[in-house]
């Protein structure tokens, strides 16, 4: 199976930046421990190696001149002092079977090499059992000589140093990375987290813009973008209402003319254009009101779909309650909206609620008409009545949807419309948790 590239790559910023400086350092550190392995250590602890590996053939040649223990002492008392290498003979010894590796591997072939090329009898010898000594072993007609080196003498001791200040300052640079990305990412979280809020309706007074320029003049223009919006919302508020107050007086006057006026067809069909136009005011009022000033906060679920579907002839699937921050009373006229919208056109009607660790969905099923598909953004305009979907004898004007979706939209959710499984139309709500 082949993994793209985009989706082995870490997601958030913060990581991304990190891969971004620390997989360079990474790299050039592997670089350049690779070049002092293979261009330094490895030549001068070869030079050491092949060193040892003549002082160990030289004295396994003066033994074999005369092998005694004697003589074996001998070279000892010699060997020791000055070239830091001890020598025992053990008599009718055989060389051991076992093999205990290095952690450097390159250490051991290193060694291993020298001793191949400078000694001609059988030989063994163990870089892990002692830390600061080697022990060499040459099989000959006596028994065994062991030599115990100096493991400075073998290996060059800088390299140990070199690879331990080479993690240090991968870590120390590590670290530095981490607390300045932090830095800079941690301030483009919190603009995400405000726009975030504010597209739930969240009050978000405590963001102040900081960080890098580029980061803050982002933040400084969402502020500008949502006090933007937070005008455009009340001058329309305040339109609707006042529109909608001013036209009440002359309305009603007519409502007076037309009840002194004989009941005529034509009588009667003004009424009727009259009694539409005071619905329609009083839908404009209703969605003016629905764009309000209350304030989010938590509140039970149970109790919110309980006060939501009072007095209305719905069932209601069991769920989960938990606590949810919302408007209430803004929420309950979308919701209601919705259930009312389904029992106009329905028998039957089902309320169902599902949640998530996003998202929390309360659908709305019928067993009515239905909604084309090709019509389902239509009916989320203001006033939209269809003819074919819906029975146009019905009372309203066509503001009920368009009201639920403007407060779902003030919680940061959406309405969505689907095929029911009762044969009508399924109205969910989705609102983030």
């Amino acid at each position: 199976m082949t993994v793209s590239l985009r989706n082995v790559l870490p997601k958030s910023i913060f990581w991304r930046a990190f891969l971004i400086i620390i997989l360079p350092i990474v790299v050039m550190q592997m670089m350049v421990a690779w070049f002092f392995f293979n261009a330094h250590w490895a030549r001068v602890t070869s030079s050491l190696s092949d060193s040892v590996a003549a002082d160990v053939a030289v004295a396994t040649e003066l033994f074999r001149e005369n092998p005694t223990a004697e003589n074996a002492e001998k070279l000892d008392v010699l060997l020791r002092p000055d070239m830091e290498l001890s020598v025992v003979l053990r008599p009718n010894d055989m060389l051991p079977t076992s093999k205990r590796n290095s952690f450097f591997s390159n250490l051991d072939k290193t060694l291993r090499r020298s001793l191949t090329e400078a000694v001609d009898e059988p030989f063994w010898f163990d870089t892990t059992r002692y830390p600061n000594h080697i022990d060499i072993r040459i099989q000959v007609d006596e028994g065994v000589l062991r030599f115990i080196a100096a493991r400075e003498r073998v290996f060059a001791p800088t390299g140990y140093v070199f690879i331990f200040w080479l993690i240090t300052a991968t870590v120390v640079l590590s670290l530095i990375s981490v607390l300045f990305i932090r830095r800079q990412s941690d301030p483009i979280r919190e603009l995400a987290d405000a726009a975030a809020a504010f597209g739930k309706g969240q009050d978000i007074s405590g963001f102040k813009p900081r960080g890098a320029s580029e980061v803050r003049m982002a933040g400084q223009s969402f502020l500008k973008m949502r006090r933007r919006i937070r005008r455009h919302l009340e001058q329309r508020t305040l339109m609707l209402a006042g529109v909608s107050h001013d036209l009440r007086t002359p309305l009603t006057r007519l409502k007076l003319q037309l009840a002194m006026q004989d009941d005529t067809e034509d009588t009667r069909a003004a009424r009727r254009d009259v009694d539409e136009m005071d619905a329609m005011l009083t839908g404009y009022l209703d969605f003016a009101r629905g764009m309000g000033k209350e304030k989010p906060h938590d509140v039970s679920l149970a109790d919110f779909i309980s006060k939501t579907v009072k007095g209305r002839n719905i069932d209601i699937a069991p769920f989960e309650d938990r606590e949810i921050s919302i408007r209430p009373l803004m929420l309950q006229r979308s919701l209601g909206n919705l259930i009312n919208n389904a029992l106009k056109y329905a028998k039957t009607c089902r309320l169902s609620v599902e949640q998530s660790d996003e998202f929390l969905l309360i659908s709305v099923d019928d067993d009515g008409p239905g909604i084309p598909l090709e019509q389902h953004e239509t009916v989320f305009k203001a006033f939209q009545r269809l003819d074919d979907a819906r029975n146009q004898n019905v009372e309203g004007v066509g503001l009920g949807l368009s009201i639920a979706k403007d407060i779902a939209q003030l919680h940061g959710g959406k309405i969505l419309l689907s095929e029911s499984e009762l044969g009508g139309l399924r109205a969910t709500m989705r609102l983030p948790l």
